[in-house]
């Protein structure tokens, strides 16, 4: 009744099957590895921040470049109050603003953006408290340039003369004669009127919509292993079937010929 087994098309189910339910499984296994990662890298992450909060203030020559190691640790930079620029649709606290910024020039010649703080509403430079004359010292937690699609930040073309998309050097390069730092700072304190921005955890260290994709193709690799393993039955049971059936055929027909003879 099994000898279809031996079959060259069943030869090549059979094969299809050893190989494609341990792929399967390692597939699903992999996801879950990344998924794991990330939620280790997380952890990682807000026990840095934590850390970080507590820490003394260092100079900033001592974080740069920024990685994932040295994002939201706490700097300390002396300069002078250049430009002053508006980030709009900024959100804090599940409200939309905008964050004040003010790029802070430096001994070296370089100018260091600095998010002063958050503001609710449109971006209006009324709203904004006027920035401090003379030399200042600012001391914040250390942040990476933005790039777009990052944590929901886009490069918002056609903004008005003042505004900025994204905080970073590349955006920065056309607006001030000066060399730009690879990074920005957000301040620990808000001058009054403003908000202070908490530090954003460094790209790819949080729980965010790829890690739980990650879960998600898990849960579809191991679904597409148990619909293999149920395909395979499904073509047996109907290859016994029809073995019954043929053998069943054959034995009336048998009867038959014996009858009439």
């Amino acid at each position: 009744m099994y000898r279809f087994l031996l079959t060259p098309r069943w030869w090549g189910i059979n094969l299809f099957i050893v190989l494609a339910i341990p792929f399967c499984i390692f597939m699903g296994s992999w996801q879950l590895g990344r998924f794991e990662d990330r939620v280790e890298t997380h952890r990682s992450a807000e026990k840095q921040s934590e850390q970080a909060s507590r820490e003394k203030a260092r100079p900033l020559a001592d974080l740069l470049p920024v990685d994932k190691e040295t994002s939201g640790r706490r700097t300390e930079v002396t300069g002078r109050w250049d430009k002053q620029l508006l980030v709009p649709d900024r959100d804090l606290d599940g409200k939309r603003g905008f964050y004040a910024l003010g790029l802070l020039k430096t001994d070296e010649g370089k100018v260091l953006p600095v998010v002063r703080g958050w503001l609710p509403g449109d971006a209006d430079r009324s709203k904004v408290p006027a920035a401090a004359e003379g030399e200042v010292t600012v001391t914040g937690a250390l942040q990476a340039s933005e790039s777009a699609g990052s944590d929901g930040v886009n490069s918002a073309g056609g903004l008005p003369e003042g505004q900025l998309g994204m905080i970073s050097a590349a955006s920065l390069v056309n607006l001030v004669p000066y060399d730009v730092y690879p990074a920005w700072v957000t301040v620990d304190k808000a001058e009054s009127g403003l908000k202070a921005v908490p530090p954003s955890a460094p790209q790819g260290s949080g729980l965010d919509l790829k890690a739980f994709q990650n879960l998600g193709y898990t849960g579809e690799w191991f679904i597409f292993a148990g619909f293999v393993v149920f395909m395979w039955f499904r073509l047996f049971r109907r290859e016994v079937e029809f073995s019954k059936d043929a053998a069943l055929g054959l034995a009336e027909i048998e009867a038959s010929a014996s009858a009439s003879s």
